[in-house]
Protein backbone atom coordinates (compact mmCIF):
# COMPACT_ATOMS: atom_id res chain seq x y z
CA UNK A 1 0.00 0.00 0.00
CA UNK A 2 0.92 3.39 -0.28
CA UNK A 3 -0.15 6.72 0.73
CA UNK A 4 -1.22 9.79 -1.53
CA UNK A 5 -3.21 12.99 -0.89
CA UNK A 6 -5.84 13.64 -3.01
CA UNK A 7 -7.86 16.74 -2.23
CA UNK A 8 -6.66 16.97 0.79
CA UNK A 9 -7.81 14.06 2.01
CA UNK A 10 -4.77 11.03 2.98
CA UNK A 11 -5.80 8.06 0.94
CA UNK A 12 -4.20 4.26 0.85
CA UNK A 13 -4.22 2.45 -2.28
CA UNK A 14 -2.30 -1.02 -3.83
CA UNK A 15 0.78 0.47 -5.46
CA UNK A 16 -0.66 -1.03 -9.11
CA UNK A 17 -3.47 1.06 -8.62
CA UNK A 18 -4.24 4.23 -11.31
CA UNK A 19 -4.74 7.48 -9.44
CA UNK A 20 -8.14 7.34 -11.56
CA UNK A 21 -9.46 4.52 -9.29
CA UNK A 22 -7.70 5.88 -5.86
CA UNK A 23 -9.79 9.22 -6.33
CA UNK A 24 -12.82 7.73 -6.96
CA UNK A 25 -12.44 5.17 -4.19
CA UNK A 26 -11.69 7.82 -2.17
CA UNK A 27 -15.16 9.69 -3.24
CA UNK A 28 -13.90 11.91 -5.89
CA UNK A 29 -15.60 11.92 -9.30
CA UNK A 30 -13.24 12.18 -12.07
CA UNK A 31 -15.16 12.62 -15.92
CA UNK A 32 -13.64 9.84 -18.81
CA UNK A 33 -15.36 8.12 -21.59
CA UNK A 34 -12.38 6.24 -22.41
CA UNK A 35 -11.59 4.42 -19.09
CA UNK A 36 -13.64 1.05 -19.58
CA UNK A 37 -12.95 -1.90 -16.92
CA UNK A 38 -13.42 -4.73 -19.43
CA UNK A 39 -10.40 -3.52 -21.86
CA UNK A 40 -6.58 -1.80 -21.49
CA UNK A 41 -5.88 2.02 -21.30
CA UNK A 42 -4.96 4.20 -24.01
CA UNK A 43 -5.82 7.82 -22.33
CA UNK A 44 -7.48 8.96 -25.37
CA UNK A 45 -10.04 11.07 -24.25
CA UNK A 46 -8.11 13.28 -22.36
CA UNK A 47 -11.08 13.92 -19.36
CA UNK A 48 -9.61 12.34 -16.71
CA UNK A 49 -6.93 14.56 -16.55
CA UNK A 50 -5.62 15.64 -12.60
CA UNK A 51 -2.49 18.06 -11.29
CA UNK A 52 -0.31 16.04 -9.18
CA UNK A 53 2.37 17.40 -7.35
CA UNK A 54 6.05 16.35 -6.71
CA UNK A 55 8.03 17.94 -4.58
CA UNK A 56 7.87 21.27 -6.18
CA UNK A 57 6.88 20.51 -9.64
CA UNK A 58 3.04 20.03 -10.84
CA UNK A 59 1.71 18.75 -14.09
CA UNK A 60 -1.39 17.66 -15.54
CA UNK A 61 -1.09 14.08 -16.08
CA UNK A 62 -4.05 11.41 -17.28
CA UNK A 63 -5.28 9.69 -14.16
CA UNK A 64 -6.26 6.75 -15.57
CA UNK A 65 -2.67 6.01 -17.34
CA UNK A 66 -1.02 7.18 -13.97
CA UNK A 67 -0.02 4.94 -11.15
CA UNK A 68 -0.58 5.63 -7.43
CA UNK A 69 2.86 6.78 -5.87
CA UNK A 70 4.06 7.14 -2.13
CA UNK A 71 3.84 10.78 -0.80
CA UNK A 72 1.94 12.04 -4.17
CA UNK A 73 -0.23 15.14 -3.83
CA UNK A 74 -3.56 15.12 -6.55
CA UNK A 75 -6.04 17.80 -6.84
CA UNK A 76 -8.96 17.10 -9.29
CA UNK A 77 -10.53 19.95 -9.80
CA UNK A 78 -8.10 22.92 -9.94
CA UNK A 79 -9.19 25.91 -12.37
CA UNK A 80 -6.30 24.42 -14.41
CA UNK A 81 -7.89 21.18 -14.53
CA UNK A 82 -10.69 22.19 -15.46
CA UNK A 83 -9.55 24.57 -18.43
CA UNK A 84 -7.51 21.55 -19.64
CA UNK A 85 -10.98 19.42 -19.63
CA UNK A 86 -13.52 22.01 -21.16
CA UNK A 87 -10.79 22.56 -24.12
CA UNK A 88 -10.98 19.08 -24.56
CA UNK A 89 -14.87 18.45 -24.38
CA UNK A 90 -14.69 21.24 -26.97
CA UNK A 91 -12.61 19.52 -29.53
CA UNK A 92 -14.47 16.54 -29.09
CA UNK A 93 -17.53 18.04 -29.20
CA UNK A 94 -16.52 19.43 -32.52
CA UNK A 95 -15.72 16.33 -33.78
CA UNK A 96 -19.11 14.72 -32.80
CA UNK A 97 -21.41 17.59 -32.20
CA UNK A 98 -24.63 15.24 -32.34
CA UNK A 99 -23.00 12.99 -29.46
CA UNK A 100 -25.94 12.98 -26.64
CA UNK A 101 -22.97 12.13 -24.46
CA UNK A 102 -21.08 15.08 -24.96
CA UNK A 103 -23.67 17.36 -25.14
CA UNK A 104 -24.67 16.24 -21.33
CA UNK A 105 -20.72 16.43 -20.33
CA UNK A 106 -20.60 19.86 -22.05
CA UNK A 107 -23.65 21.13 -20.23
CA UNK A 108 -22.60 19.84 -16.77
CA UNK A 109 -19.03 21.95 -17.49
CA UNK A 110 -20.56 24.62 -18.38
CA UNK A 111 -20.08 25.00 -21.71
CA UNK A 112 -21.91 26.88 -23.91
CA UNK A 113 -23.79 25.36 -26.96
CA UNK A 114 -22.19 27.11 -29.44
CA UNK A 115 -18.41 25.87 -29.22
CA UNK A 116 -15.80 28.03 -30.59
CA UNK A 117 -14.88 25.35 -33.03
CA UNK A 118 -16.28 24.59 -35.92
CA UNK A 119 -18.22 20.96 -36.02
CA UNK A 120 -17.73 18.14 -38.49
CA UNK A 121 -20.69 16.99 -40.03
CA UNK A 122 -18.78 13.43 -41.04
CA UNK A 123 -17.53 11.83 -38.01
CA UNK A 124 -20.18 10.44 -36.79
CA UNK A 125 -20.22 10.16 -33.14
CA UNK A 126 -16.74 8.24 -33.27
CA UNK A 127 -14.04 10.36 -30.81
CA UNK A 128 -11.49 7.04 -31.94
CA UNK A 129 -11.06 6.29 -27.97
CA UNK A 130 -9.78 2.51 -29.43
CA UNK A 131 -12.65 0.94 -27.02
CA UNK A 132 -14.25 -1.09 -29.68
CA UNK A 133 -10.35 -2.56 -31.10
CA UNK A 134 -9.23 -3.36 -28.14
CA UNK A 135 -12.50 -5.44 -26.71
CA UNK A 136 -12.32 -7.18 -29.99
CA UNK A 137 -8.65 -8.10 -29.54
CA UNK A 138 -7.63 -8.45 -26.02
CA UNK A 139 -10.87 -10.04 -25.13
CA UNK A 140 -12.46 -11.37 -28.43
CA UNK A 141 -9.52 -12.25 -29.65
CA UNK A 142 -10.50 -11.85 -33.56
CA UNK A 143 -9.37 -8.33 -34.20
CA UNK A 144 -12.41 -7.50 -36.82
CA UNK A 145 -11.89 -4.20 -36.25
CA UNK A 146 -9.56 -1.50 -36.25
CA UNK A 147 -7.99 2.32 -37.30
CA UNK A 148 -7.34 3.03 -40.58
CA UNK A 149 -5.97 6.40 -42.21
CA UNK A 150 -4.42 9.42 -40.59
CA UNK A 151 -5.16 12.62 -39.65
CA UNK A 152 -8.26 13.87 -39.61
CA UNK A 153 -9.52 11.24 -42.21
CA UNK A 154 -8.71 8.32 -39.28
CA UNK A 155 -11.25 6.30 -38.79
CA UNK A 156 -12.45 2.72 -37.21
CA UNK A 157 -14.26 0.01 -38.92
CA UNK A 158 -13.13 -3.07 -40.78
CA UNK A 159 -10.50 -3.85 -43.19
CA UNK A 160 -11.26 -1.32 -46.20
CA UNK A 161 -14.50 -0.96 -44.94
CA UNK A 162 -15.78 -4.31 -46.36
CA UNK A 163 -17.29 -7.04 -44.63
CA UNK A 164 -15.44 -8.64 -42.54
CA UNK A 165 -14.77 -12.69 -42.49
CA UNK A 166 -13.71 -12.89 -38.71
CA UNK A 167 -16.30 -10.83 -37.30
CA UNK A 168 -18.63 -12.85 -35.07
CA UNK A 169 -21.41 -10.19 -34.13
CA UNK A 170 -21.30 -10.94 -30.59
CA UNK A 171 -21.84 -6.59 -30.27
CA UNK A 172 -19.03 -6.32 -27.66
CA UNK A 173 -17.42 -3.06 -29.38
CA UNK A 174 -21.56 -1.59 -29.38
CA UNK A 175 -21.21 -2.61 -25.79
CA UNK A 176 -17.65 -0.76 -24.88
CA UNK A 177 -18.25 2.28 -27.91
CA UNK A 178 -19.16 5.69 -24.82
CA UNK A 179 -21.08 7.32 -27.50
CA UNK A 180 -23.64 5.03 -28.96
CA UNK A 181 -21.47 5.40 -32.53
CA UNK A 182 -21.34 1.94 -33.41
CA UNK A 183 -24.38 0.54 -34.76
CA UNK A 184 -26.08 -2.91 -34.67
CA UNK A 185 -29.68 -3.50 -35.27
CA UNK A 186 -31.02 -7.00 -34.03
CA UNK A 187 -34.78 -8.17 -36.24
CA UNK A 188 -35.91 -11.47 -35.74
CA UNK A 189 -33.41 -13.95 -36.22
CA UNK A 190 -30.64 -11.68 -37.78
CA UNK A 191 -28.60 -9.30 -36.70
CA UNK A 192 -26.50 -6.57 -38.67
CA UNK A 193 -23.36 -5.20 -37.43
CA UNK A 194 -20.55 -3.59 -39.61
CA UNK A 195 -22.81 -4.36 -42.76
CA UNK A 196 -22.98 -7.59 -42.50
CA UNK A 197 -26.25 -9.83 -41.51
CA UNK A 198 -25.70 -12.74 -38.93
CA UNK A 199 -27.94 -15.45 -38.16
CA UNK A 200 -29.16 -15.89 -34.47
CA UNK A 201 -29.81 -18.64 -32.76
CA UNK A 202 -32.84 -19.30 -31.46
CA UNK A 203 -32.98 -20.88 -27.46
CA UNK A 204 -33.67 -24.54 -27.46
CA UNK A 205 -36.04 -24.25 -24.84
CA UNK A 206 -38.01 -20.74 -24.98
CA UNK A 207 -37.69 -19.67 -28.76
CA UNK A 208 -35.66 -16.11 -27.70
CA UNK A 209 -32.50 -15.26 -30.32
CA UNK A 210 -30.20 -14.58 -27.75
CA UNK A 211 -26.81 -15.07 -29.83
CA UNK A 212 -25.39 -15.51 -33.18
CA UNK A 213 -24.80 -18.31 -34.46
CA UNK A 214 -21.17 -17.57 -35.60
CA UNK A 215 -20.70 -16.57 -32.08
CA UNK A 216 -21.39 -20.01 -30.56
CA UNK A 217 -19.47 -21.77 -33.48
CA UNK A 218 -16.60 -19.48 -31.96
CA UNK A 219 -16.78 -20.10 -28.57
CA UNK A 220 -17.58 -23.65 -29.22
CA UNK A 221 -13.92 -24.05 -31.25
CA UNK A 222 -12.20 -21.96 -28.43
CA UNK A 223 -13.19 -24.14 -25.88
CA UNK A 224 -14.06 -27.87 -27.01
CA UNK A 225 -17.92 -27.08 -26.06
CA UNK A 226 -20.60 -28.49 -28.55
CA UNK A 227 -22.57 -25.76 -30.35
CA UNK A 228 -25.92 -27.93 -29.64
CA UNK A 229 -25.25 -27.34 -25.97
CA UNK A 230 -24.79 -23.63 -26.24
CA UNK A 231 -28.10 -23.70 -27.27
CA UNK A 232 -29.89 -22.52 -24.48
CA UNK A 233 -29.99 -18.85 -23.70
CA UNK A 234 -28.87 -17.80 -20.25
CA UNK A 235 -32.46 -17.34 -18.64
CA UNK A 236 -33.48 -20.83 -19.25
CA UNK A 237 -30.10 -22.56 -17.98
Amino acid sequence: MVNLIINGKNVKAREDTMVLEAARKAGFAIPTLCAHESVSRSGSCRLCVVEIKKGNRTRIVTSCLYPVEEGLVVETNTARVQNVRRLVLELLLARCPEADVLKKMAAEMGIESQPRFVADTDKGKCILCRSCVRVCEEVVGVSAIGLFARGSHKTVGTPFMEQSDVCIGCGACVYVCPTGHIEMTSTGDKRKIWGRTFKMQACEKCGKYFAPVDQLKYISKKTGVPVKEMATCMDCR
